[in-house]
């Protein structure tokens, strides 16, 4: 005989299975993040950052097609598998946009790309200069699907790179802040008296310091970076956390199955940890999709003020930063495809938290 598992934990899976929106923004942010893992693997521009930068074809429209010649440096990387996959490659060669070529008596000449108008120079090079002189395997037609940025660099290559400082900044963030929070929370809410008190001071002087000037400040103090900037949007979510902890515990800490931990002798450690948080975990669920969304939001305020991520690390802020003038010169897109992007991932994360709140709701 089959017996049915009604456990709050599988009641709630099942209920937000049935969740369409709840679903799909989960499965769209676990593309994201796949996506961000391995950005070097999708990114057609694979070098460091995707910052390889052809001046000569900049801020092309979507699907730009140019001629590209790879000139060999003879150098040879000592990267490993591993560095390339996550970190992206050392490109030594260079790459020359070009309009046309010939080879003529063992010399390649090639003419390069120009769209200002300007004279067109012939350049040449010995066709000795590319291994076995099999010249053709370095001239290939590249297609630049979401266009060129300012700098000439392949968009759809720092739009895929730049997700990683997005997504991950939210994971940070919540882990530092639930860290910072559940200690805080449960020590004033199990102890109370003046604990409860200096605790909830320190708390509402942080909350009463606008969230954007607190992370500038504690940017500032630890400079311009990028883990800088993950320390620093962590430690200004922590107050949420904190009181939401606070008050669970505050409500739990009176139930029979707390005082039944007490008098059989367990330390207060092993009763928060085993017996209280584990039945609070509901709402801390949900506030930490909350923060992941908000983490994503200040990271690309900051991004776009300067004092985020540091060029030349791609970061949607940075993106729309760079390219927000272009809203008005014609070609928008350069500043919309970013922001696009960052609202799908916040939007995702929030559908994401309503969710889980419907699906972890006892009452019904």
């Amino acid at each position: 005989m089959k017996i049915e598992n009604n456990s709050l934990t599988s009641l709630a899976l099942q209920k937000f299975k049935k969740n369409f929106w709840g679903v799909f923004s989960l499965v769209l942010i676990g593309l994201i993040g796949l996506i961000s893992v391995f950005a070097y693997v999708f990114a057609p521009d694979a070098s460091k950052n995707a910052n390889q930068m052809h001046l000569s074809i900049h801020s092309k429209s979507p699907g730009f097609q140019v001629q590209m010649l790879t000139i060999p440096s003879g150098q040879s990387s000592d990267q490993n598998f591993l560095s390339e996959l996550f970190f992206g490659t050392d490109n030594l060669d260079t790459e020359i946009p070009i309009s046309s070529y010939n080879v003529k008596e063992g010399i390649l000449k090639y003419t390069e790309y120009t769209s200002n108008g300007t004279k067109n120079i012939e350049k040449q090079i010995s066709i000795e200069r590319f291994p076995d002189g099999d010249y053709e395997k370095f001239i290939e037609t590249r297609t630049f699907s979401f266009g060129t940025d300012k700098y000439g660099r392949d968009y759809l290559s720092r739009v895929l790179i730049g997700s990683r400082i997005s997504f991950f900044i939210g994971f940070v963030a919540v882990f530092i802040s639930l860290f910072v929070g559940l200690i805080m929370g449960s020590l004033a809410g199990y102890y109370g008296g003046k604990i409860d008190a200096i605790i909830m001071w320190i708390i509402n002087v942080t909350w009463s310091i606008p969230t954007l000037l607190l992370v500038i400040a504690i940017t500032l103090a630890l400079g311009k970076g990028f883990w800088q900037v993950f320390i620093a949007v962590g430690l200004t979510m922590w107050v949420e956390v904190a009181r939401v902890v606070r008050g669970q515990i505050i409500s739990a800490k009176e139930m029979q199955y707390v005082t039944a931990a007490r008098a059989l002798g367990y330390k207060d450690y092993r009763i928060i940890t085993k017996h209280i948080l584990p039945n609070i975990f509901g709402p801390l669920i949900v506030i930490s999709a909350a923060n992941f969304a908000a983490a994503i939001l200040i990271e690309s305020g900051l991004s776009f003020l300067g004092i985020g991520a540091q060029p030349p690390m791609a970061s949607w802020g940075a993106m729309i930063k760079d390219h927000y003038n272009y809203i008005i010169l014609g070609q928008p897109y350069l500043a919309l495809i970013p922001g696009i992007c960052i609202m799908l991932l916040v939007m995702a994360f929030m559908l994401v938290g309503n969710a889980l709140r419907d699906a972890l709701d006892v009452k019904t």
